[in-house]
């Protein structure tokens, strides 16, 4: 190894714990701040180094990130097996929201990975499904940047019920910002009305959590919201955020 392959490493190292450093402070100092005020303190301290992820569910973050941020870099993964109606809404997204929309694809296509690994995988084996179609290329775009902002809420499910509104992502050695961690759905909810954020169609067609349409059902009146991803699998996370 040379010297200067050794000295780029320590710099990497230092810049690792300069924003750990930033992390822990930000944490503590943001628990209680609105979400705008945490966003703001994001977008302040990572500049264009900053982006967010949309599964395009709906806008709301979307909207609340680009009224602090225009133009923003947003990242869409976009697997293959997406509801058109997703796609629409993501398309939308791009007409009304002053953000730069990033479709982010797997490195290979459903056909490809159907030859290469057999058709359905995602019901053979959903978390290597997932992880080929949503955690790599989501790690591969989130390269360029020091810190990402997601969705998030901590009463969205158990393995999400400790989320932090700042928070180190130790996986992808970047910043994690989860300005939503404390929102309760009626928050949500009267965020969306009372700003006319876009949302996908299929919320109205009992699709409360939307992910790809082979492992997205509609949910009954009194499910709960995300029973509806991977049904019947054993599975209630992509990886994405564990």
């Amino acid at each position: 190894m040379s010297v200067a392959e050794i000295e780029a490493g320590l710099e990497r190292q230092r810049a690792t714990l300069d924003l750990q450093g930033i992390v822990e402070s930000a944490a503590r100092f943001l628990e209680d701040a609105p979400a705008r005020e945490i966003i703001r303190w994001a977008a302040a301290t990572f500049g264009d180094r900053l982006c967010l992820t949309s599964s395009m569910s709906d806008a709301l973050l979307i909207d609340l990130v680009s009224r602090v941020k225009p133009g923003v870099d947003v990242l869409f993964i976009d697997t293959g097996y997406h509801f058109a109606e997703t796609i629409g809404t993501r398309d939308a997204v791009e007409t009304v929201y002053k953000v730069n929309v990033i479709n982010v694809k797997p490195s290979r296509t459903v056909e490809e990975q159907d030859r290469d690994l057999g058709p359905r995988l995602y019901g053979r084996n959903p978390d290597l499904c997932c992880y080929l179609r949503k955690v790599e290329p989501l790690n591969r775009a989130l390269e360029p940047y020091l810190a990402w902002v997601s969705g998030i809420r901590r009463d969205e499910s158990p393995t999400r019920a400790n989320t932090k509104v700042v928070e180190w992502d130790a996986k992808r050695q970047m910043v994690k910002v989860n300005p939503i961690a404390r929102w309760t759905q009626d928050d949500v909810d009267n965020y969306i009305a009372d700003n006319g954020v876009l949302i996908n169609p299929l919320h109205y067609d009992d699709y409360p959590s939307i992910g790809c349409a082979p492992c997205t059902r509609r949910v009954a009146p009194g499910e709960d919201p995300r029973s509806g991803r991977w049904s019947g699998l054993g599975k209630i996370e992509c990886g994405i955020h564990l």
